[in-house]
């Protein structure tokens, strides 16, 4: 639980929001916080798209908070630079969304970043907590958040709606000040630094396309060769997704592909009869589905294809228990949450691959805390 942040000051609400409205008032403003943690935030749509619209850049640095709109941030290669930039902390509170939109608008992966979500976790607030809780918890102030879900592609945007997008910056830093002490006390400040990068870098890689299957964690059961058919039907849908910018359901859901892999239909007549596709992709698409399927029919070679992770088997889900004993043993001494020491999809891999040598997840901050029950934990991976 949180408790109050009374020693921690909180810059007031600016009386006046301000916008920087050129690319070189960007520069200037930019080399003149030079040096200083920048707190950073952004609004976007995505209803009917696959990837993000940007609506909004959310920028401040000390008790300046300005708004920036998305077409003259990326005019500024100060603006680039500074978020491709290591040296630069970036404050953002629960961020895979922020960083996958500046993928996917500015082709850029930010670096330097800070997530302050996970920062509050290890500093004992509790496991992803709402920014407005925590807002509400230590600075006893409560957010206007009916301004959420509005319009950010209209323009001009309403006074509250920027007066909220200036509201989800202005605390980071101050939540910043009040994270680091308790993180120095715990010996986790370098914690919050590597599982804020180990996240970026893991959310980029889970968007290479040519992986994606891996994702349709329910095609296990499938074959070797329906797994190929189906890693070519998922690749072909996420070019269809990013050619046309529509979410993934809406070009094919995965069930489906997952039945068209486990039938293998050689002819569209034979695709035409799959429960719940729609007969107009079999008009459209049906010839190419059918030729990635007869591909991986004919290529029969699956020998190097990573397969799909089969759920834990019954001996392994006993294992499972057992090190998560040792796990919650480690989170109790730490104070670190349990969830974010030992997230469950990592330690069912460390399960199945059976054994700690190597593994990315043992490594950095985590060694230095399960390091007591670290032979624990080997020796029941080897049984």
């Amino acid at each position: 639980m949180a408790t109050t942040a009374a020693a921690v000051e909180v810059p007031p609400a600016p009386e006046t929001i301000v916008w920087l409205e050129t690319p070189e008032a960007l520069n200037q403003w930019l080399d003149r916080v030079s040096g200083l943690p920048l707190v950073l935030d952004t609004e976007f749509e995505r209803v009917n798209t696959f990837h993000p619209i940007p609506g909004l850049v959310q920028l401040g640095a000390g008790s300046e908070f300005f708004l920036v709109d998305p077409g003259i941030a990326e005019q500024s290669d100060r603006f680039r630079s500074v978020l491709g930039d290591p040296g630069v902390i970036k404050l953002l509170y629960a961020m895979s969304e922020d960083l996958e939109l500046f993928r996917h608008w500015l082709d850029l992966e930010p670096r330097g970043v800070i997530d302050l979500q996970i920062g509050a976790a290890l500093a004992g607030a509790g496991f992803s907590v709402g920014y407005a809780r925590l807002v509400e918890e230590l600075f006893g102030e409560t957010l206007d958040k009916t301004a959420t879900r509005s319009d950010w592609l209209k323009r001009p945007l309403s006074e509250a709606q920027q007066r909220y997008a200036v509201e989800d910056i202005r605390f980071l830093e101050p939540l910043y000040r009040w994270v680091i002490p308790r993180l120095r006390e715990r010996g986790l400040e370098q914690a919050m630094i590597e599982e804020s990068a180990r996240f970026a870098q893991e959310q980029s890689g889970q968007e290479n396309p040519e992986q994606h299957y891996l994702k349709l964690r329910a095609g296990w059961t499938l074959k070797p060769t329906q797994q190929l058919a189906l890693r070519e039907l998922v690749l072909w849908r996420e070019q269809q997704c990013r050619k046309l910018d529509r979410p993934r359901n809406r070009v094919l859901a995965d069930p489906i592909l997952i039945a068209i892999a486990e039938r293998m239909p050689d002819t569209a007549r034979a695709l035409s009869g799959i429960d719940g596709l729609p007969p107009v992709v079999v008009r459209k698409y049906g010839e190419l589905l059918v030729s990635l399927v007869n591909q991986a029919r004919e290529s029969g070679d699956a020998s190097t294809l990573k397969r799909i992770a089969p759920p834990l088997t019954r001996d392994e889900q006993g294992v499972l228990k057992e090190i998560k004993k040792r796990f919650r043993k480690s989170a109790e001494v730490s104070g670190v949450p349990i969830e974010l020491l030992a997230p469950r999809k990592r330690l069912e891999k460390v399960i199945q691959d059976r054994s700690v040598r190597d593994q990315a997840f043992f490594q950095g901050w985590r060694s230095k805390v399960l390091e007591p029950v670290r032979t624990e934990i080997e020796e029941l991976l080897r049984s």
